[in-house]
């Protein structure tokens, strides 16, 4: 036999690929291959050293060596995946491993061909091998083939005749519950690896080695696979769970005894140092945001940066800093006063960048359509990619910050009080254990950050770019949520609810129920309209609500309430998408939050049906109205901006933050009756449920405010580039309007300029009200609509964006008077 060369371990060349086809065998091309790729392309489940170790990524998701690995709840069937299709991928994922599993067999019977031969030479005078030596390289390597063999002859017939309720788990876990053959295979790794290469070098016709604990890290990840696409009801499921519970603590526990070099990463007390949690940060360094990659092992917490490699060169990371776990703290709110101020950006300038995003996605999709050449569309996905990481560099403000208790502190900046609980909450688990410092010497943290690649879950920076294009959009519309209940308190508290949905890569808060009084089950039964923008995913966070004020903390990005729980589920169009109300319940920490949704796509949304009643207000013409109540403002106008000057005009996130949908109700049900209690009705009334009834009612008028017939002359106007022209434009299309809808525009416009005057309290500049409102008071016609389609996933349309732009135009305009206007009537023709 050939010898060949070889680093740390021999190999013949045709057995070299049997680990590395494992996925590639016909028929099967596995979830786990797509899940594991780095941005190169390449796979990413090198090992610290080429030893034949523990996949990085099994790893990485344990944080004990003894804790078993599960598929995240969204990975399963049930929570959203179709169960038909599901059963389907189970089928495939099978039928890869059966061929795989053909493969491995004739390669194990292949290698161990020589050993029949190589043992009829060691009873002769010029032996090869002798039968000690034979017996060390060949260890277990029958038995291994044996194991398999039956394992194949046992899964054939079950493939061949295919049953969705066909059962296949008890032979994986017969096959888990042998690994104890390949433990006794690592435990001679070494003699064995110290013999072949005696041979190697005393015989130039020699050269025969092999690596099975390959195939138990990809039989592990075959595992997650059947887990991800088996329905938890299925009998199989629980048999694979703990085939892969099994698997997966064979492999931490001989991660370490492979190779003396792993001993640069392990703990000052000589244990595995393993991967916990890692993700993308924004650090706030020396004044200046930074984009940071963190990571979280067992015992320490590591900053780190990517490296800029040369095109083709692996990438890796710089180690910014470092802290041990156990010299890590977090600050108290009295520390509060001595950390560096956050600064943020006016919120009208991160709304900009949402909407260039949203143009350049619009054009990315156009030049797909006209598939005129990739130059032009690398440009724009590498112009969206800069915008993208722009957005979130800048947009989180909710700060985390930690520090070595020997003085150093550092602050990151995040988007959501989820993640941040939840970085607080991995390192106080980890915290509970016995943990001694350490100082890594310059060579253990080159060794560290090195793995970083190689072990990081998170690859990618987490923007709508780095999406494969057959990758779900998310959804644009609205998400209407009830949140009705919870149970799982065991002791009274004031307890409240907030919502999160993601948007542009990173999460936001929507909409937070009421306060819950001093009780264990709480029933908001509220339900809320909350606008989605590529959004796959809902959060839910349940608070205990704070009322101590000396416990405050200044800064108005900190939330001092307590975290009781928190949960996610994945917004998966098939199921919100249908018309009835689909019920849920999330668990956290105990605690089990019930609630429902349905999802509506914009255009529903917005479409106006004028009412059948013309008694009421709501769906009727603006002029119906005024005329009935011999008035120049609707009464409904008047009464909802009244009651939120006088105690909502500094309530955070007014006119953004979703009321109660029930509240809306009642309210347009009492203005629609003339109900006489409608003032003490107002007066009791959440404030956000008012805004949202001023707004049900603008988005409800049989046409816009700004009329259908003049919307096209608006489009045309605000997009004229000479300021005088634009303004002549401007003014004598409001002109144009019919009196009742200029007067009553008029109005609503000096009522938004008095909200944004208090932004710096309300948070609502003026550039977050034109986005509220510019839509709702501003739209195209029906026919118009249907003439002019826009992308159906992206909800900042050209369109969108172009009413946004006309509501800002007139709020950033000096007082406009509707004496002035008429007066400068005589000027100008009418006719648009």
């Amino acid at each position: 036999m050939e010898h060949l060369s070889h680093r740390g371990l021999p190999r013949l060349s045709w057995i070299d690929t049997l680990y590395s086809n494992y996925y590639n065998t016909d028929g099967y091309d596995g979830d786990a291959t797509d899940d594991h790729k780095c941005q190169d392309g390449s796979e990413a489940m090198p090992y610290i050293d080429e030893s034949p170790t523990m996949s990085p990524q099994l790893s990485a998701r344990s944080q004990d060596s003894g804790d078993a690995i599960s598929p995240s709840p969204h990975d399963l069937l049930g929570t959203g995946v179709d169960a038909e299709k599901g059963l389907e991928m189970r089928k495939m994922v099978l039928s890869g491993v059966l061929a795989s599993e053909e493969i491995y067999i004739n390669q194990l019977e292949a290698l161990l061909l020589p050993m029949k031969p190589l043992k009829a030479t060691a009873t002769t005078s010029q032996p090869v091998l002798t039968n000690q030596q034979i017996e060390t390289i060949f260890y277990k390597i029958q038995d291994i083939f044996e194991i398999h063999k039956e394992f194949y002859d046992s899964l054939l017939p079950i493939i061949q005749q295919w049953d969705n309720k066909a059962t296949v788990g008890h032979l994986f876990q017969k096959l888990a519950s042998q690994l104890g053959i390949y433990k006794a295979f690592v435990d001679n790794y070494k003699v064995a690896v110290e013999t072949a290469e005696k041979c190697s070098q005393a015989n130039a016709h020699f050269g025969i080695f092999y690596n099975p604990i390959d195939r138990v890290t990809r039989s592990t990840l075959v595992l997650h696979d059947l887990l991800k696409h088996t329905p938890t009801d299925h009998p199989d499921y629980p048999l694979l769970q703990d085939a892969f519970r099994i698997s997966q603590n064979f492999l931490s526990s001989i991660n370490e005894e492979i190779d003396p070099r792993r001993t640069a990463v392990t703990t000052p007390k000589g244990e595995a140092r393993q991967l916990v949690k890692d993700g993308f940060l924004v650090e706030l360094s020396e004044g200046s945001r930074k984009l940071r990659h963190v990571f979280l092992f067992t015992d320490l917490l590591l900053c780190a940066k990517m490296k800029k490699t040369a095109v083709g060169k692996h990438q890796q990371y710089d180690c910014k800093w470092y802290i041990p776990l156990a010299d890590l703290t977090f600050q108290t709110l009295d520390d509060s006063d001595s950390s560096p101020h956050v600064h943020t950006l006016p919120e009208h300038e991160i709304e900009e960048m949402k909407n260039k995003i949203s143009c350049i996605k619009s054009e990315i999709q156009k030049e797909k359509k006209a598939c005129k050449g990739q130059s032009r569309l690398d440009r724009l996905k590498k112009k969206m990619f800069e915008q993208e990481s722009w957005l979130l560099l800048h947009s989180p403000t909710i700060p985390f910050r930690i520090h070595n208790k020997h003085g150093k502190s550092y602050l990151f900046l995040l988007s959501s009080d989820y993640e941040r609980s939840e970085w607080r909450e991995a390192i106080q688990k980890l915290q509970k254990k016995d943990l001694q410092a350490c100082v890594l010497t310059s060579v253990e943290l080159q060794v560290l950050t090195g793995s970083c690649f190689k072990l990081r879950t998170v690859h990618n920076i987490p923007v709508t770019s780095n999406k494969d294009d057959d990758e779900s959009p998310g959804l644009y519309g609205f998400l209407h949520v009830i949140v009705h209940s919870a149970k799982g308190f065991k002791e009274s508290a004031n307890l409240y609810c907030t919502l999160e949905v993601d948007s542009f890569g990173y999460f936001v808060s929507k909409a937070k129920t009421r306060v819950f009084r001093d009780t264990t089950e709480p029933q908001w039964n509220e339900e809320f309209e909350i606008e989605l923008e590529g959004s796959q995913c809902l959060r839910i966070l349940c608070y205990e609500k704070c009322y101590d004020k000396s416990k405050l903390n200044k800064d108005d990005n900190e939330i001092v309430d307590k975290i009781m729980g928190k949960g996610q589920v994945q917004l998966d169009p098939q199921v919100v998408q249908s018309k009835n109300w689909h019920m849920d319940v999330i668990e956290m920490n105990g605690i089990k939050v019930e609630f429902s949704m349905k999802f509506t796509s914009r255009d529903l949304s917005l479409k106006r049906t004028p009412s059948k009643k013309q008694s009421g207000v709501f769906g009727v013409k603006i002029s119906v109205v005024t005329k009935r109540e011999r008035s120049k403002v609707p009464y409904i106008v008047r009464q909802c901006i009244e009651e939120v000057e006088k105690r909502g005009i500094e309530e955070v996130g007014i006119y953004r933050i979703s009321g109660v949908a029930t509240d809306i109700q009642a309210l347009k049900t009492a203005f629609d009756t003339n109900t006489k209690d409608i003032l003490v009705m107002l007066s009791d009334m959440d404030i956000n449920a008012i805004a949202g009834t001023l707004k049900l009612y603008f988005r409800e008028l049989p046409e816009p405010l700004l009329t259908d017939r003049l919307y096209p002359a608006f489009m045309e106007g605000i997009a004229l580039s000479d300021p005088a022209a634009k303004e002549n434009c401007m003014m004598h299309l409001l002109r144009s309007l019919p009196e009742p809808n200029i007067i009553t525009f008029l109005f609503i416009l000096e009522h938004l300029k008095r909200v944004a005057e208090k932004e710096p309290i309300n948070k609502m500049s003026l550039h977050n009200l034109a986005t509220v409102f510019g839509p709702t008071l501003l739209r195209p016609s029906e026919v118009e609509s249907k003439a002019h389609v826009s992308l159906a996933s992206d909800i900042w349309s050209h369109d969108v964006m172009a009413q946004v732009q006309v509501l800002l135009y007139y709020l950033q305009h000096p007082p406009i008077s509707i004496t002035e206007l008429k007066r400068n009537t005589l000027y100008f023709s009418t006719d648009v």
